[in-house]
Parts: structure tokens; C-alpha cells; sequence
């Protein structure tokens, strides 16, 4: 009975009867990464500044959203606080609006990531901002259901989601300014699956 030459124990070796597929002087082959996965560049070539500008905006939905979550640190480092005080007039206006939260997020969703016209670059990061708003809806459902008050707990949460958000936010519109594509940390891999 004839074993494959897979089967024998000397399969490394090269034997009379097989040939290999590759020539011996072939160079490894380069690692191609799926299109959309995480790992891989959206494209070698640096992208528009009208591409960029259209990311960074998407980048400010869950930065307005962040905002509340700050409150108890803001409170506690009024020099801090001074850092946002030039968004004030941009945030007063965007809650001035009703429903803007909800306008802008079903803007950017079904505008910008579902629409195919858009390059992948731009749907990508619409769709890690959607992801990091509905991810800090979160908390603020946990907190009005539970309503636990203003204990140790909560002021640390509320930091801890505050400084996560605004590094994200910084990350995000950074890497969109040089041109190149962030990948936030728990968002990334959803967003990419959405594309």
C-alpha cells in the first residue's frame, strides 16, 4: 500500500518522484492582506485634503458627544476646562438644534458610510465615529436607568470614558491630518466588519 508523501516522516526532503510546484531559487512570496482588514493600508497613496477634512468632521459627532462625560474633571481642573473653551460657541450651537444628535448620526451613516461614492478612507472613519458615539450611549443609558448618583464609582467612569473619547478624538483627527488611517481601539474592528 503506497503513503502519501505527506504521511512520510522524510516529506521535508525532496524526493525523485515529486516535483515542487515552486522552483528552488523562487523568493518567498509577499503576504497579501484581505481588503478591509484590519491590519492592511487603505491605499499607498495619501489622500485628498477634501478626503481629510470630510474624516476630521466625522471625528467631531462623538467629540460633542464626549463632552458631558467630562464634567466632573472639568469641574476639578478649571485650566483644563480653558482648553475647551474654543469649541464652546460650536457646541452651543450644535445643542441648540434639537435632535442634532440624532440629525448627525443618521447623517453620517446613511450620507456618508453607506454611500459608495465615498472613498473607502472616508467611509472607514465616518463609520469608527458612529461606532465610538453608539459606544458612549452606553454609559449614559447605564446611568439614567440605575441613576447611582454621584459616588466614587460614577466620577471615575465619567473620567475614564472623558479622557478614553478625547484621546480617541486627538488620535483620530491627528492620523486624518497626516493622512494616514487610525485604527481606535475597540472600534476598529467593528467598523471595518460594517464596511
Amino acid at each position: 500500500m503506497a503513503t502519501l508523501p505527506l504521511l512520510r516522516p522524510s516529506c521535508f526532503l525532496p524526493t525523485p518522484t515529486l516535483k515542487p510546484s515552486l522552483p528552488r531559487h523562487t523568493p518567498f512570496l509577499p503576504l497579501k492582506l484581505k481588503i478591509g482588514a484590519v491590519g492592511a493600508r487603505m491605499s499607498n497613496t495619501s489622500p485628498p485634503p477634501t478626503e481629510r477634512l470630510i474624516s476630521i468632521a466625522a471625528y467631531t459627532l462623538p467629540f460633542f458627544n464626549s463632552l458631558q462625560y467630562g464634567r466632573y474633571l472639568l469641574a476639578q481642573y478649571p485650566k483644563l476646562a480653558v482648553l475647551f473653551d474654543p469649541v464652546v460657541p460650536f457646541l452651543a450651537f450644535y445643542r441648540s438644534i434639537p435632535y442634532a444628535s440624532f440629525v448627525a448620526f443618521f447623517a453620517l451613516y446613511l450620507g456618508i458610510v453607506r454611500n459608495p461614492s465615498f472613498p473607502r478612507y472616508v467611509r472607514f472613519n465616518a463609520m469608527q465615529a458612529v461606532t465610538l458615539d453608539v459606544l458612549l450611549v452606553i454609559p449614559l443609558l447605564i446611568t439614567r436607568i440605575f441613576s447611582p448618583g454621584r459616588g466614587p464609582l460614577m466620577v471615575w467612569s465619567n473620567n475614564a470614558i472623558f479622557v478614553f473619547s478625547i484621546l480617541c478624538f486627538l488620535y483620530g483627527v491627528a492620523s486624518c491630518v497626516l493622512g494616514r488611517t487610525p485604527y481606535l481601539p475597540f472600534v476598529a474592528d467593528a467598523a471595518s466588519r460594517q464596511i
